[in-house]
């Protein structure tokens, strides 16, 4: 089983979430941690192999929790969000920005 190791803007963001959409997003990401994967997490696209997105919808909002599985040996929660975006299911290219410099960060100082 992995550790699951947060960077701290992510882990902030991720408390400011409904307590019942924490709660499954945690378990989603304990699966993840054992290996397996939760039917609520599919693959980022364009963010190379290992890069994981919970996606869950809680009221009428949706909720994101981007990790990663292959930086070091750690599971690292890289993102929190709430998905804002009027442009269907795409994540906004902000978040995207955001999911890639801390990946890079994440692979200089912690992989």
């Amino acid at each position: 089983m992995r550790v699951i190791s947060w960077v701290k803007a992510a882990q902030k963001d991720f408390e400011t979430f409904p307590l019942e959409a924490r709660q499954k997003m945690i378990r989603a990401l304990k699966i993840a941690a054992e290996g397996h994967k939760a039917d609520v997490v599919k693959p980022m696209k364009g963010l190379g192999s290992g890069v994981y997105e919970i996606v869950l919808r809680h009221e009428s909002s949706a909720y994101r929790v981007v990790y990663a599985v292959q930086i070091g040996n750690d599971l690292w929660v890289i993102h929190a969000f709430q998905k804002k975006s009027k442009r269907g299911i795409a994540t906004p290219k902000h978040d995207i920005d955001v999911i890639k410099n801390r990946i890079q960060w994440l692979k200089e100082y912690r992989g």
